[in-house]
């Protein structure tokens, strides 16, 4: 089953449009449930309460108390957009492992360079106030300090984890209650930061492959550093193909943060017609053709093709 939080039209809206119909056609490809939870999973008034970051601490709990019959369950941000013929992320998962996938180590790029590119480009295109040296920057085990917390091996991105409502809800649950509102994090208030350190320092962590969330920040840092420029990220279109191009070499694409690239997935609608989805479907079948490697011969393109 996947899962998200989407409180608010802010929240529920864009994800309603053009995030919602790619995990549709995920979940119909692998059979799998979907759930959103649109209304606080604790009272307001309760004093334990905190903000919907941190409420997706409580979706164990609320699983496991309802009266489905769940197994594991894969909680997603809603700003994913879904290559709808991935892979089943579920399988090979241990069911009393939490599945996490590393922001900081296993990715395709160099981190410190990719990290580089997006404090340049966007102090050159979109601020020249933004920072060229900060927090951006922070090794993981800075980041454990931060909050005067034991550093751990590796530093995840909560936005996709995997977990089994009876294996875990217990443990993350008084986890949640061991903070108040006033907790403090270097993300201004989110949970990412100590939910590492619960899962981490419990030896609860598997690591899944980084294309189950690759970040766009750092795709379109890499590859497309001319949307930047506003010409080019004016241009939907060519938003739209470059989008298109990491989902093609990904499996769930994160559109974390608030600054402007993050916001190209509420622009454009992605594989709203056949056409655009064909090229990814007929990929995930010849992907299940073998192959040998058998020589063919000298093969060149014709003239003008």
């Amino acid at each position: 089953m996947l899962a998200t939080i989407a409180i608010g039209e802010q929240y529920f809206q864009p994800f309603m449009k053009y995030a919602y119909h790619t995990w549709e056609m995920y979940c119909h490809r692998h059979d799998l449930g979907l759930i959103l939870f649109d209304d606080h999973l604790i009272s307001p008034d309760h004093s334990k309460f905190k903000n919907p970051f941190w409420q997706k601490l409580l979706i164990p709990k609320v699983l496991r108390e309802s009266n489905l019959k769940i197994n594991n369950v894969c909680h997603l941000d809603t700003d994913i957009l879904i290559n709808p013929t991935a892979p089943n992320i579920f399988d090979g998962h241990d069911p009393k492992k939490v599945g996490l996938i590393s922001q900081m180590k296993r990715l395709p790029y160099d981190r410190y360079e990719v990290l580089r590119r997006v404090a340049f480009l966007r102090n050159r295109f979109l601020s020249s106030t933004y920072p060229l040296d900060s927090i951006l920057f922070a090794s993981i085990e800075q980041l454990f300090q931060f909050s005067n917390l034991d550093p751990q091996p590796d530093y995840a991105c909560t936005g996709v984890f995997i977990f089994n409502p009876e294996h875990h809800a217990d443990v993350i649950t008084e986890f949640f209650n061991e903070f108040d509102d006033s907790v403090v994090t270097p993300d201004s208030g989110g949970e990412e930061l100590h939910f590492n350190y619960l899962i981490q320092s419990k030896k609860l962590d598997a690591w899944l492959d980084y294309r189950f969330q690759a970040i766009w920040i750092y795709e379109v840092a890499w590859k497309y550093q001319f949307l930047y420029e506003e010409k080019f990220r004016k241009d939907l279109e060519l938003v739209k193909n470059c989008m298109q191009a990491s989902l093609f070499a990904n499996y769930f694409l994160h559109f974390a943060g608030p600054w402007h690239e993050s916001l190209f997935w509420k622009q454009v609608s992605m594989f709203k017609d056949q056409e655009s989805l064909s090229m990814f479907e007929d990929f995930a079948k010849y992907l299940e053709m073998p192959v040998t490697g058998k020589p063919k011969g000298s093969i060149k393109p014709k003239e003008n093709s």
